[in-house]
């Protein structure tokens, strides 16, 4: 039996159907492990060491009263087996300081995973800059000058910001550029923020699919996000409709190329997102999709997920 922390958002914001970090708490539990849960600002360095007011709970399957609360404690964050740190974005100060605390606790001995230096090292956005031959044509930018050349050149392109998650700030913008420079200066906080744009990639029809790498090698099947309604967007926050498939080969070969250099840095569990072919980000705070796999092929992600981790700690 292993005692396994998981730094996350309050657990009564967890979504109960989908929420593969409720998943990856619910494997841990089946195997025999204890689950504990903690916030960020629950953090601190006291009596020369790296501690938390952390929570073991018990999980429960079903219901909306999905876990009971067995004893609260501050522990040393290197008293844990594994620190898995699943604190959705923003990746603002807060986190930033997070994964300080995190670095410290590794030099006591705490295992991380994703390790702090590599989550603080790869924005989920300016990551794409290392792979760019994967990805579509895109810049990043502030100057509003840049943004409209690109435009210009390509007339169909996607705008959005460097720090958005679930599709949030994501804009289209057609080749009649209407309220693109507005778009521009509100997204950008007029030049104050870079933007990434990208050309618009017409497959995203078919779905903007999420590709999970577990230490390197990716799970057999994706989750393509389709956009409903007439949006642009195929994330699930934004009311995209999520279909599991199974990896195409290039998907599989690029996913099969990076994937090795990303478990080195130290990134356990990373997403990849994928357009038409195109790799269009890399997320790495917390990743999900695992439910929405699991049910729909029945292969177990947060399984894999698990035996994964737990060979990293042997």
């Amino acid at each position: 039996m292993r005692k396994i922390l998981f730094i996350a958002d309050p657990l009564i914001e967890f979504a109960i159907e989908k929420d593969s970090t409720l998943a990856m708490m619910d494997a841990c539990q089946h195997a025999g492990h204890q689950v504990w849960h903690c916030h960020t600002h629950d953090i601190k360095s006291i009596e020369s060491s790296i501690k938390a007011e952390c929570l073991h709970i018990e999980v429960k399957r079903g219901g909306s009263d999905w876990f009971t609360p067995l004893q609260t404690k501050t522990k040393r964050l290197a008293d844990f087996d594994a620190v898995v740190m699943r604190k959705d974005p923003p990746f603002d100060l807060a986190y930033v300081t997070a994964t300080w605390f995190l670095s410290a606790a590794s030099l006591e001995g705490a295992k991380v995973f994703n390790h702090p230096e590599a989550l603080r090292n790869h924005s989920e956005k300016l990551a794409l800059l290392e792979y760019l031959r994967f990805a579509p044509p895109t810049i990043i930018s502030r100057d509003l000058a840049d943004v409209k050349k690109f435009h210009e050149h390509y007339q169909d392109i996607i705008i959005k910001p460097l720090d958005g998650m679930g599709g949030m700030g994501v804009f289209r913008i057609k080749a009649d550029g209407l309220n693109l420079a507005s778009i521009v200066e509100t997204l950008g906080d007029n030049g104050n923020k870079a933007l990434m744009v990208q050309k618009f990639i017409p497959e995203i029809v078919d779905g903007d699919k999420r590709v999970l790498l577990i230490d390197g090698e990716p799970v057999p099947y994706s989750l393509a996000r389709i956009p409903q309604g007439g949006e642009v967007r195929g994330n699930l926050a934004a009311g995209g409709k999520g279909v599991a498939q199974k990896l195409t080969q290039k998907e599989f070969d690029i996913a099969h190329e990076i994937g090795p250099q990303l478990a080195k840095r130290g990134l356990h569990l990373v997403g990849l997102d994928f357009i038409g072919g195109y790799l269009t980000e890399i997320n790495v705070t917390s990743p999900t999709c695992f439910v929405e796999i699991t049910n729909q092929t029945g292969h177990d992600v947060a399984n894999q997920w698990l035996k994964s981790l737990e060979k990293k700690l042997n």
